[in-house]
């Protein structure tokens, strides 16, 4: 599901190194496992549609990755869980996250929901930069 989920923005941005869809399932595995954090399902209509993993690094949660299959992207999954994750940890005082920078519509969506953009940014390649953000709660 992570596979056919990342697989267009791998074949547009060509990150093969960072790109979620080209990780190996021991490092998939090793992030389910991670004791410092959570890796949810994402489920609608008794389907599961995605996933997001959330780590807890003290007082600021990390969001990475969520993804969404493409069949079900833009209809408001993604915002949905965002609220969901944040009321499910209530603890955290600050969330983090990167993404791409080229893509608009995840850029307007983390805005959307409360996330600023910091001074970080990591060049991948010729064609993509991530883009670090932030919430304080």
């Amino acid at each position: 599901m992570q596979q056919k989920a990342f697989r267009p923005l791998l074949a547009k941005y060509r990150d093969f190194d960072t790109n979620p869809a080209n990780e190996s399932i021991d490092k998939v595995i090793t992030r389910i496992k991670n004791t410092n954090g959570e890796f949810l399902k994402i489920v609608v209509d008794d389907i599961i549609v995605g996933a997001i993993c959330v780590v807890n690094k003290g007082s600021a949660h990390w969001i990475s990755p969520m993804f969404i299959l493409p069949e079900y992207q833009g209809k408001g999954i993604a915002q949905k869980t965002i609220i969901s994750v944040e009321e499910r940890f209530m603890e955290a005082t600050s969330w983090e996250l990167a993404t791409i920078l080229e893509e608009g519509r995840n850029c307007y969506l983390y805005e959307k929901m409360g996330y600023v953009k910091t001074s970080v940014t990591k060049e991948i390649n010729n064609h993509t930069t991530l883009i670090f953000y932030r919430k304080e709660i």
